[in-house]
């Protein structure tokens, strides 16, 4: 037969934590329709991809892209990484189901102004996507803050019944429409005073069709092992997989404790499915938070409503321009976003190995001056973590960002080279692969990806993208249950 598309004599490491091997690939309506000695094959397009590697597309497991990938559907940061699905709704801020009353809450902000949430109901937002037709696949998580602030009247403070009723109406029939599951920031002002029972009550709604609990943890500093013990009884009670978002140990006085973290993470795995994301930075970003505001370690402003000039800029140095203490600038500063050199690489490390870790950017593409994760993510990880630093084989950082990422949020088809998969592929040299993006100069495409496919479309050739956007929605399919064995 005449293939669309044959990727020759490639190092073909397939997603699945096996080393690799060579083969040729083909593709044909989108799929892999062949793996193996194709030399006699013929195709429309014939591609050399001697001394290089084939792998499957990267899957980014925690993104807020949630608008972006409607009103700039080339998304460059991303694919120029590699990725080739997104999944969003992290962190318990989601672009629907929302109806606003006003300005989006903190940290709901960080998707955009209120003029891009105009998606009240779940099915209105997948609809947008399909129309915007993306050039990578997206996937959906249900945000808590963002059915906190349909619902009440004032979000510091706990739901009433009758609020959380009309919170899991609106979660089940997002869960209906394809939602992968239910995803919560518990951390931030606009959900922290959510009790226990109120999450509880919520994710019941995720065991009768085994969607998944992602959660940005109640604290990520000195609290943070009764945090995780929360998010596995949430897990338990709801009979429901649990991601912990961007496992860490955050905060000068937290370093070290990853061991404790990682141990609390196995023991739970034992008896219930759980696991995590990271980014493979020992800095974190977010909006500008006041408990979070110390002298102890570096904090550098993204963004600021009031004073945008700012942007890129150190809280130090800004304090002391204006000759106020750093809570007051911080203060003065807000609505604001910061980068926060908070972590420890120790502990970034023995997260980022960990077999039960998944790699996600956790990016914040409205950021005038991002964090570098957002274009650098994954290339790091192959670049600097598997080759410069040897934390895990090549094969082990492709998994993790591939085969196991799909397996956890039941993406089917996807995220290994199998033949019938769908043929998402990034094609790298594992030589030269490596994140440019920094904290100096943060929107740089990284070096060394050589071609990526989405859905057989190759959509990125050497070093630019083509403008060829063949992304789709991906609706939840099945029980994710079934995808958590370490």
């Amino acid at each position: 037969m005449q293939y669309h598309t044959l990727i020759r004599n490639a190092s073909i490491i397939d997603g699945s934590n096996r080393p690799a091997y060579p083969a040729d690939v083909a593709i044909f309506n989108g799929r892999i329709e062949a793996i193996g000695d194709l030399r006699d094959a013929h195709a429309d397009e014939v591609i050399d991809a001697a001394g290089r590697v084939l792998a499957p597309g990267f899957i980014d497991v925690h993104t807020h892209d949630d608008t972006v990938v409607i009103r700039q559907p080339q998304m460059l940061p991303k694919l120029s990484q590699g990725v080739t699905t997104v999944i969003v709704g992290n962190c318990g801020i989601s672009a629907s189901p929302v109806s606003l009353r006003g300005d989006p809450p903190d940290p709901m902000n960080l998707l955009g102004t209120a003029a891009a949430f105009v998606y009240p109901r779940f099915r209105d937002y997948r609809a947008a996507v399909e129309a915007a037709h993306p050039s990578v696949n997206v996937a959906a998580l249900v945000g808590h803050t963002a059915l906190r602030s349909n619902h009440l009247d004032n979000l510091l403070r706990t739901a009433t019944a009758q609020e959380i009723s009309a919170m899991r109406g609106q979660l089940r029939e997002s869960l209906e429409d394809g939602a992968l599951g239910l995803s919560t920031g518990l951390a931030y002002a606009s959900a922290f005073s959510a009790s226990t029972d109120e999450v509880q009550q919520l994710a019941e709604e995720l065991g009768a069709c085994g969607a998944v609990y992602t959660t940005h943890l109640r604290s990520e500093f000195e609290p943070v092992l009764e945090a995780m013990d929360e998010a596995f009884q949430i897990g338990r009670h709801a009979r429901s997989p649990v991601i912990i978002s961007h496992l860490k140990c955050a905060g000068a006085g937290n370093w070290g404790r990853s061991p404790q973290l990682l141990a609390a993470l196995e023991q739970a795995a034992k008896t219930h499915p759980v696991g995590c994301d990271c980014y493979p930075y020992a800095a974190s970003s977010s909006t500008l938070d006041l408990k979070q505001v110390t002298d102890a370690h570096r904090i550098t402003i993204t963004w600021s409503t009031p004073h945008p000039q700012v942007s890129g800029r150190d809280l130090l140095d800004i304090a002391g321009e204006w000759h106020v203490p750093l809570l007051e600038a911080a203060r003065r500063l807000q609505p604001a976003g910061a980068v926060y050199y908070g972590m420890d690489e120790a502990d970034v490390r023995r997260i980022l190995a960990h077999p039960l870790s998944m790699i996600g950017s956790d990016g914040l593409p409205e950021d005038p001056f991002p964090h570098p994760r957002l274009w650098g993510a994954f290339p790091r990880v192959l670049g600097h973590f598997s080759r410069d630093v040897g934390l895990f084989p090549l094969h082990t950082a492709v998994h993790k960002m591939t085969g196991l990422s799909a397996a956890r949020f039941g993406l089917q088809a996807r995220g290994e080279i199998r033949q019938g998969y769908w043929a998402d592929l990034v094609l790298f040299d594992p030589l030269l692969v490596r994140d440019v993006a920094d904290f100096s100069d943060p929107q740089r495409s990284a070096v060394g990806i050589d071609g990526v496919w989405v859905n057989g479309v190759r959509s990125y050739v050497d070093g630019r993208a083509n403008g060829r956007r063949e992304g789709r929605f991906l609706a939840r399919e099945g029980d994710l249950r079934g995808g958590f064995s370490v």
